[in-house]
């Protein structure tokens, strides 16, 4: 697949074998963890809609964007209640805001910083599937290779959006996010999440 070999291309880093571990321990909650996510990146597209009303490229996309992580979002809580998994809240990771906190506060910095954690949130989320597939039940692998070509389109849509509202190259701001995308993935985490780093001992 055309679009894996280039998002791991884009990663600094592969998922550590110590998180496919715990992941594999801990099937209910990447499943409650994995539907906030979905619900979450649809919150993300519909903010920038809002935010950015002027722009109808990115309002195109991201209205596209928003209605397929609703649909992924209602797909885990069906996966999740063929499993008796109860859907609850939960505490997010430390990643998405790590990310985030590197955001600038003036635009088209603002936007462009946005949308480039938007990818590498999309592209670790892809990787993440293709990581995990190999190793799950029939039912649950089918969905998550089901879910590459989408949220694979969605880390390019970002990224392709960067690049068109920057006015300037992004290949230093996406280095610098890599980094941060890097040590967030392959540093210890205490919380075990979708995106979360190495489990800690």
């Amino acid at each position: 697949m055309e679009v894996l070999d280039e998002i791991r291309d884009f990663l600094g880093c592969e998922t550590p074998q110590a998180w496919i571990d715990e992941a594999l321990k801990q099937q209910d909650i990447l499943l409650i963890d994995h539907a906030h996510c979905e619900k979450k990146a649809a919150s993300t597209a519909m903010t920038l809609m809002f935010r950015y009303v002027d722009r109808s490229d990115l309002l195109n996309k991201m209205s596209r964007l928003a209605r397929e992580e609703l649909i992924h979002f209602e797909q885990v809580l069906e996966l999740m209640e063929a499993r008796d998994v109860t859907y609850c809240h939960m505490s997010p990771s430390r990643y998405a805001s790590g990310m985030r906190e590197h955001v600038r506060t003036h635009e088209p910095g603002r936007l462009v910083d946005t949308l480039i954690v938007g990818a590498f949130i999309e592209a670790r989320s892809c990787e993440r599937f293709a990581k995990l597939a190999p190793y799950l039940d029939d039912i649950l692998a089918k969905f998550y290779r089901s879910l590459l070509k989408s949220e694979g389109r969605h880390y390019q849509d970002y990224l392709g959006l960067a690049e068109d509202y920057a006015g300037e190259p992004i290949t230093e701001r996406v280095a610098h996010f890599k980094a941060i995308e890097e040590q967030l993935i392959c540093s210890e985490d205490d919380t075990f999440r979708f995106h979360s780093g190495v489990p800690a001992a």
